[in-house]
């Protein structure tokens, strides 16, 4: 079942994202904590949303299934489209439940959800070296961009540029 996290989830979320930093080889790279996931998904306004993904049959979890993904996404805006968009910030599924649909449930209830909004894309970024994810991605119908790099300002480098403004 996929539906939109409630403040609830905050905890189970947030551990799913440490788990998703140590599959990406980044396992100390978390500094959020469940303060800045609440203010972010439920603060007025909202940084972001997010989808959960329960399973079914798996031990409740104060008498519900448990929360075993997520999808957390933004809007975009596409000055070529000139409307909004959808960007996903990550997908994760807890590796004990994966291959059970539930990626892509949440891929498929986000799309309908873009959709519904009017929104021309649904993009994400992908690390080079994850091919099981690029393999999952292509069999939904979606495309590597081509052409394009991700840039960043990461915090020391951002406080140096933003000291000369």
């Amino acid at each position: 079942m996929i539906r939109s996290a409630e403040p609830g989830d905050v905890p189970v979320v947030l551990e799913l994202v440490r788990a998703l930093a140590a599959y990406e080889r980044e396992p100390d790279a978390v500094e959020m904590t469940e303060p800045d996931l609440t203010g972010a998904l439920f603060g007025d306004p909202p940084a972001a949303a997010a989808l959960v993904a329960t399973a079914d049959g798996a031990a409740p979890t104060n008498g519900e299934a448990p929360v075993v993904g997520f999808a957390i996404y933004h809007e975009t805006f596409s000055t070529w489209t000139g409307r909004t968009g959808t960007f996903l910030v990550d997908l994760f599924v807890a590796p004990e439940h994966r291959r059970a649909g539930h990626g892509r449930a949440l891929l498929v209830a986000l799309a309908a959800l873009a959709r519904g909004r009017g929104h021309r894309r649904l993009e994400w970024d992908v690390l080079d070296w994850n091919t099981s994810a690029h393999d999952f991605y292509r069999s939904l119908g979606a495309a590597p961009q081509q052409g394009w790099t991700t840039w960043r300002l990461d915090a020391d480098a951002l406080a140096a540029l933003a000291g000369g403004a």
